[in-house]
């Protein structure tokens, strides 16, 4: 197989064998490394043709693993940066707004998900190419923002497209993220996706779809200017609507998360979902009970040794009561702290009053609870009991 033929088409249809070969026996990788081949697939890469693109991209991705290749020359000599910069450039100019669309050909799909690949272990493995790779961020953005998603939506392109974001340096330039003519229109449509995954997949699905995904939001959330980030705050906690309920019982976006959150089929969904409620209450502990109830918070809090501030509660209950008679206030509404339910929203007990025996056993076991709670370390209560004694409010009975 010669890169230098004189039959395009021929060279085309060879490279498709070679291709299947290199994917299927890795050997085979480094022969081809030690023909000097790497450099003419770098230069094949400059053709503005989607074919050529899209087997060429694949070859060279194919080379970063299993082979000795330092493409250090090839950036330098075959501008392989730029060569990718520019396929991703073309298209984008398919989803341009502001010009005639040309139709779309059978390999363009196919040719973007192959230079999104290579383009991610170029990344990963050359970091110091970031800013020549740097420039092509606002062009992904625009590609993933008007691609029409398929159902299941994580899929490629898009799988790829989130992917490629993730080892690049987002901060650079004039923050590509949020763009002056819409700044939420990124974060809005990262949340749609993830919006329309945890309600397509299962859980055990998400776990290995949805990752990326997740981080890259957490990733946009920790760069986002004050208005983006409350916005992804609204969209992504729970609303005061749902505390008509306890917290994770709406069909909500927030309420399939906050149910994820305690999955015990995908641990990775699990805890980065709890990692991101947490940032999204500031890293707080106490806006994190507020925001999502000690129920779905306190595993999180436990396995991560974070606790309570003592006067963390201060602001949203009042001072000296019991656990048990805590509230906390959400817009001027009282809150369970640990359901997140509004205690006017609480269904009301109908049943018999309790017995002295059965208050006496109830009063023993909620003393158990609270020593055991204390001794946690998570929040600093005090025991009603403990605290009865001390205000001398028991009674000697003969």
């Amino acid at each position: 197989m010669r890169y230098d033929g004189n039959s395009l088409t021929t060279s085309r249809e060879a490279l498709k064998c070679l291709a299947n070969v290199l994917l299927l026996e890795s050997k085979t990788r480094q022969i081809f490394v030690d023909l000097g081949y790497p450099a003419k697939a770098a230069e094949r890469l400059k053709n503005d043709n989607r074919e050529d693109e899209l087997l060429n991209s694949r070859i060279l991705f194919l080379m970063t693993y299993d082979t000795t290749l330092d493409f250090t020359a090839l950036f330098d000599n075959q501008q392989l940066a730029e060569s990718v910069v520019s396929n991703i450039t073309r298209h984008s100019k398919v989803f341009s707004r502001s010009s005639l669309k040309r139709p779309a050909s059978p390999s363009d799909t196919p040719a973007l998900s192959e230079t999104l690949k290579l383009l991610f272990n170029l990344a990963q493995f050359y970091p110091a190419q970031a800013p020549a790779f740097a420039k092509c961020i606002p062009n992904i953005l625009k590609i993933l923002s008007r691609i029409p998603l398929a159902s299941p939506p994580i899929q490629p392109p898009v799988t790829y497209l989130i992917n490629s974001l993730l080892n690049l340096d987002l901060e650079t330039g004039n923050k590509p993220l949020f763009p002056s003519s819409d700044p939420k229109c990124n974060a809005n449509r990262l949340i749609s996706i993830l919006d329309d995954a945890v309600r397509t997949y299962k859980e055990e699905e998400l776990e290995g779809l949805a990752m990326p995904l997740l981080a890259l939001l957490r990733r946009v959330y920790e760069l986002a200017p004050p208005l983006v980030a409350v916005h992804m705050q609204n969209l992504l906690l729970p609303s005061d609507e749902e505390r008509a309920k306890p917290l994770g019982k709406a069909d909500t976006l927030a309420g399939c998360l906050l149910r994820l959150s305690t999955s015990p089929v995908a641990p990775n969904i699990r805890e980065s979902i709890s990692s991101m409620m947490f940032e999204l209450s500031d890293k707080d502990a106490a806006s994190f009970v507020r925001n999502v109830g000690y129920g779905f918070a306190s595993g999180f809090l436990m396995t991560h040794n974070l606790s309570v501030p003592e006067n963390a509660t201060e602001g949203w209950s009042t001072s000296g009561e019991d656990i048990g008679e805590k509230m906390t206030n959400v817009n001027g509404q009282e809150v369970n702290p640990v359901t997140g339910q509004r205690r006017d929203m609480e269904p009301v007990d109908q049943g018999p009053e309790m017995t002295e025996e059965e208050k006496e056993r109830e009063a023993e076991r909620l003393f158990v609870l609270f020593e055991r709670l204390k001794a946690t370390g998570v929040m600093n209560v005090v025991n009603p009991v403990e605290k009865a004694a001390r205000e001398g409010r028991f009674e000697e009975l003969e």
